[in-house]
């Protein structure tokens, strides 16, 4: 037989391939995801279904590692048994119902409750708040514990990582953990894992993709959050990378690009709460157990503190309840009665968000967004550019940071009652893929202190309007619907 005389048997046996893959892709995609991510997998899979089966076996599925799923469990239960160790002391009648309710779902999604008894500091300034890390760990009698997506060891973080050094010279515990994929992308990854092997920290890479060892997941998986511990007593987290604010890239420092963070220096019961996050994720990497809740030390009182302020973990991710920051986010924007604002680097809502913050608009409620002028992810970017039109005409106001900064800040407050700040940014992958850890602060003082800095970045900004929304060329309309749609393939 010819070879030509295959083309036709070739021909029919792809045509039935593609139509087979078809009406199976129909009836197992839309299991268990939202209708949007289910019909974005459809529209792929109809359009190309070859194609569109390999990308789907690679990034359709969050599932983990057994090993990992075992022990994070192990992890979450842990604390469900520790709770009772921590030091509550506040009084759920200090809140409204509404929030005590949430504070609940909180506690019953994430496995951490409120505590009381806290002192919060706002740390806008990126270098200071290093130096202030830095600061507290030369004071650290026990053990240190630090958590960053990007870690790298520069001119910036350097008095942080000395600080880690003589920590270690002193007999503290020093324990690093850092995303594999999320370091190893900024310029000098061999460097910091050389310099980490010559101390005496012990250090970890999560989520490593490690396929000969069987360490193999879907691959843009991340464990995005950001905090440390020193001693159980003193804790900071929020949105900043432990990386000097231009990420050690030369097209950055060409462009004066730096990024805009916000950090919160923490300090009482909640540090152990915090501390409680850094633990599972540790046992998660390494199989070893620390103390979940650590006994925290009398806090020092500080005037730039606020004090006594009831706080609350959440902490997200895969082989969490599905969602719970989306959950908590949600909840509290459709509880604002007055005044909501919002900043987020990478807003690319699902339907639940988007229909929370534009019929918090439509209600009355004076709604705001803080983004960047200029992204610095060119798919997020036009993703979250496809959004601005049904936002705008709900009404909500958007503020564009001005290039070429890059505001990196994950916060919130609604009226003057809440504030919420963290790692999460407002989009599907912060809700899907990523973990994320999130505080959510019910008092007025904190709310205060986060308006300023929210009035700080609308000094500099420029409002967008629909008008000048309008005069987009289509080519970008196009790019941004299309970036839009790759957006919900989660």
């Amino acid at each position: 037989m010819r070879v030509s005389d295959l083309y036709p048997v070739l021909g029919t046996a792809f045509v039935v391939l593609e139509v087979v893959l078809r009406l199976v892709a129909l009836g197992v995609i839309p299991g268990g995801r939202k209708p949007s991510t289910g019909m974005a997998w459809l529209l792929l899979i109809l359009v190309e279904p070859i194609i569109g089966f390999l990308v789907f076996s690679l990034f359709g599925r969050t599932r983990l590692e057994r090993r990992r799923v075992a022990r994070q469990r192990e992890g979450i239960e842990a604390i469900r048994s520790r709770v009772r160790d921590l030091d509550l002391t506040y009084d759920p009648q200090t809140i409204s119902p509404s929030l005590r309710t949430i504070a609940a779902m909180n506690s019953h999604l994430g496995a951490l409750p409120m505590t009381g008894g806290n002192e919060v500091e706002l740390w806008p300034d990126y270098r200071g708040v290093i130096e202030e890390m830095a600061r507290e760990v030369d004071r650290a009698r026990s053990f240190v514990h630090v958590e960053f997506y990007i870690t790298a060891w520069d001119e910036v973080t350097d008095p942080l990582f000395q600080a880690l050094v003589r920590a270690t010279g002193r007999g503290v515990t020093v324990r690093l953990l850092l995303d594999h994929l999320g370091s190893r992308g900024i310029p000098g990854w061999r460097d910091l894992r050389r310099r980490l092997d010559a101390t005496d920290i012990h250090w970890r890479p999560m989520l490593p993709l490690q396929p000969l060892r069987g360490r193999f997941r879907r691959p843009d998986l991340r464990n995005h959050r950001k905090l440390l511990v020193v001693d159980g007593s003193v804790g900071f987290t929020g949105s900043l990378n432990m990386v000097e604010p231009g990420y050690n890239k030369p097209a950055n420092h060409r462009l004066g690009r730096e990024w805009v963070e916000l950090m919160t220096r923490l300090e009482g019961p909640v540090v152990g709460a915090l501390n409680a996050v850094f633990a599972v994720d540790w046992h998660v990497e390494t199989g070893e157990r620390v103390d979940l809740v650590p006994v925290h030390g009398a806090p020092d009182r500080r005037p730039e503190e606020v004090f006594e302020v009831p706080c609350q973990v959440v902490p997200s991710g895969p082989g969490i309840v599905a969602e719970n920051n989306l959950r908590m986010f949600t909840s509290l924007i459709y509880g604002a009665t007055h005044r909501l604002s919002l900043t987020s680097p990478y807003f690319v809502p699902d339907e639940s968000l988007l229909y929370a913050v534009t019929t918090a608009a439509q209600r009355g409620v004076e709604v705001e967004l803080f983004v960047s002028e200029v992204s610095d992810q060119f798919m997020v970017g036009h993703a979250q550019a496809s959004y601005y039109r049904a936002l705008l005409e709900a009404g909500v106001r958007i503020w564009l940071y001005p290039a070429p900064a890059i505001l990196h800040a994950k916060h919130f407050t609604v009226d003057d009652d809440v504030a919420v700040i963290g790692s999460s940014n407002m989009d599907m992958r912060s809700f899907g893929l990523n973990y994320e850890v999130s505080l959510m602060m019910p008092h007025r003082e904190v709310v205060a202190k986060m308006r300023r800095v929210e009035d700080a970045y609308r000094a500099v900004s420029r409002e967008l309007t629909l008008a000048e929304w309008d005069t987009r060329p289509r080519r970008s309309r196009y790019v941004d619907n299309v970036m839009r749609l790759t957006a919900a393939l989660q």
